[in-house]
């Protein structure tokens, strides 16, 4: 009778042992440990995306925070290069901007991850708004009183690409001189540093067309004129037509400059060198780079390279590298 009674009770202890084992299942692998503050500069046109990116990924993993700074690409990556700043990511809404300015002193490798395309923006509040169309753009914007701006082409790669959208609508729409009359018309006052400090422009009505990305036109629910193809810098089948256009820069050295040549918009990201946090950084872009991220930047009018393209295969993170294909 004893020793029944010593075989129930340990029947029962290892009955409750494993209800319990069932109800309170371990944490995924890494789960538990993955924590810090993971450091990104990116490109202002990408605030609204990074932000979404940020939260879903705090979601899974409540004790990661996170540090981002938004400006013009080549200002961002200039803070790593010139200014010995420390960022885990830097993201690009030019990859050139990485190739030029951060690889290979500070950087191995660059991730080309999403496309764009140019369009004006505008609202309800701007001069002769319920007129402008694809056809008739410049002749609208180069109307007595018609107030329009864009970026820093200095700063900022959508700057440069308006610029280039002028040179190839000169061409397109076979119109002598039209870079030029949308230049003039366009004083120094209305250029910006970052293309995304226009919006406030827009929306108080101090200025009536911006030249911007199509996904910032989407994400702040703005209004917008689709360029054609030919001009707005989104396919590659006009690669060939876009590189007519040619913007001089200011190059990485006092009294050096740049040639930027037209090509599709394709935006880059990196780690570089020195990145405080580099096992963090590589956890974030497997999220950013995986389908949840993906299904993110689409959703917010960013449209994400399927795959994503590596230039530097052999130098990637290990754990990125199922993610992409090598550039063609």
């Amino acid at each position: 009778m004893k020793h029944l009674r010593w075989l129930l009770l340990l029947t029962f202890v290892l009955a409750l042992a494993a209800c319990g084992t069932a109800e309170t299942p371990s944490p995924a692998a890494g789960e538990e440990t993955l924590s810090g503050t993971l450091i990104i500069y990116h490109a202002g046109s990408l605030t609204v995306p990074v932000k979404a990116l940020t939260e879903a990924f705090q979601q899974k993993y409540p004790q990661v925070e996170f540090a981002t700074e938004s400006g013009g690409s080549r200002t961002v990556a200039r803070k790593v290069s010139e200014l010995g700043q420390q960022a885990d990511i830097v993201m690009a809404a030019d990859y050139t901007v990485i190739d030029n300015l951060l690889k290979p002193e500070f950087a191995d490798w660059n991730i080309r991850f999403a496309r764009n395309a140019m369009v004006i923006a505008y609202t309800d509040k701007s001069k002769y708004a319920d007129e402008i169309n694809s056809d008739n753009w410049y002749e609208i914007l180069l109307r007595d009183g018609v107030i329009y701006g864009h970026s820093d082409p200095n700063a900022d790669p959508c700057g440069y690409r308006t610029l280039m959208v002028w040179q190839l609508a000169e061409a397109y729409y076979g119109v002598p001189g039209l870079a030029q009359q949308l230049g003039d018309h366009c004083p120094a006052e209305n250029v910006r540093p970052k293309a995304v400090e226009l919006l406030a422009l827009l929306e108080s009505g101090d200025m009536d067309y911006a030249f911007e990305y199509l996904s910032v036109a989407v994400q702040h629910d703005l209004k917008y004129v689709s360029l054609p193809d030919q001009i707005n810098l989104s396919k590659a089948e006009y690669a060939d037509f876009y590189a007519q256009a040619k913007v001089e820069i200011n190059g990485s050295e006092p009294g050096q400059t740049v040639t930027k040549t037209g090509a599709p918009i394709i935006y880059g990201l990196t780690m570089p060198k020195n990145a405080p946090h580099p096992e963090l950084a590589v956890a974030f872009l497997q999220f950013m780079l995986g389908p949840e991220g993906q299904a993110i930047l689409d959703k917010l009018g960013q449209p994400p390279l399927t795959p994503p393209l590596v230039d530097a295969p052999d130098k990637l993170p290990a754990a990125l590298q199922p993610l992409v294909k090598p550039v063609p």
